[in-house]
């Protein structure tokens, strides 16, 4: 007989080495779960009930292979909403919930939205699906990338006007209408930094999404501020999921090309991840 908490085990223990105890039963829950269609709540409910999961040897291999259980499921979890990821787009992150989360309770009466390097769409999707008086437009440079977010904007049953657009130089060449909130979680962890992060993010999650030259880690920034000066109406606001390193250095920045009322908010770990600023 097999349990429920021995296929916990099975999962989590090659993952250890990987991650440690805490975050490998973490992923466990999340595989199994996935793998079975049960609620994660019915592993650590009842985990004497039985259970049989076909293809978990390969479930565990990719896993133990230190490939994302997002990518293994093809599935992440966004504010209460389910999202398909795959490689080439970047898995959510807890951060970007809270700075989607922080836009929802500022930007209620929002009309018009653009957001930059959507990704999965996690963003978008999930202002449209809050915001329905709202147009939400969003962009992204990878055609794998928009690929990815317009399913899962159909499967949501949101409408988001989807749009190819290079964020360091054609955005409002691309997006013409004004709008009150424009909103990035752009690249920003300088090269430098790329062998210190973990391998499943630096061999799995796309490059290109991730990373910017160490001699001007900010370029992203700087092309959004400056194109948002274009497309922002009077008293937009930008919201920038940032690089907790360059909190100072981007408000300085900000300053410089004309935004006032920035503020900088923290995280759940206590690190200054978001920012908002306001355009005049």
């Amino acid at each position: 007989m097999t349990t429920r908490r021995d296929i916990l085990r099975r999962i989590a223990t090659p993952l250890v080495p990987l991650y440690g105890e805490r975050e490998a039963r973490s992923i466990a829950l999340l595989a199994a779960a996935e793998s079975s269609g049960l609620p994660e709540a019915a592993f650590l409910t009842d985990p004497q009930a039985e259970i049989n999961l076909d293809g978990i040897d390969a479930v565990i291999e990719q896993l133990a292979a230190g490939r994302p259980v997002q990518y293994v499921t093809g599935t992440a979890s966004f504010l209460g909403r389910r999202f398909a990821v795959r490689e080439g787009v970047l898995i959510p992150r807890p951060e970007t919930e809270e700075l989607t989360a922080w836009i929802l309770c500022e930007e209620r009466n929002a009309s018009a939205i653009l957001d930059v390097g959507t990704g999965s769409g996690c963003i978008a999707a999930t202002l449209a699906a809050e915001l329905p008086h709202a147009t939400v437009v969003a962009a992204d440079l990878s055609e794998a990338a928009l690929a990815v977010a317009a399913e899962n904007c159909r499967a949501l049953g949101v409408r988001v006007d989807l749009r190819r657009a290079d964020a360091l130089h054609d955005l409002a060449e691309v997006f013409p209408e004004p709008f009150d909130v424009i909103v990035s979680n752009p690249p920003y962890v300088p090269q430098r930094d790329r062998a210190s992060m973990h391998p499943n993010v630096r061999e799995y999650e796309p490059a290109e999404a991730l990373f910017v030259p160490d001699d001007d880690p900010l370029c992203f920034y700087r092309a959004i501020a400056r194109a948002g000066r274009r497309m922002l109406r009077p008293q937009g606001r930008l919201y920038f999921e940032i690089y907790h390193l360059y909190a100072d250095t981007l408000r300085t920045l900000l300053a410089a090309e004309g935004y006032t009322d920035i503020r900088i908010r923290n995280d759940l770990f206590e690190r200054r991840r978001m920012l908002c600023c306001r355009m005049n």
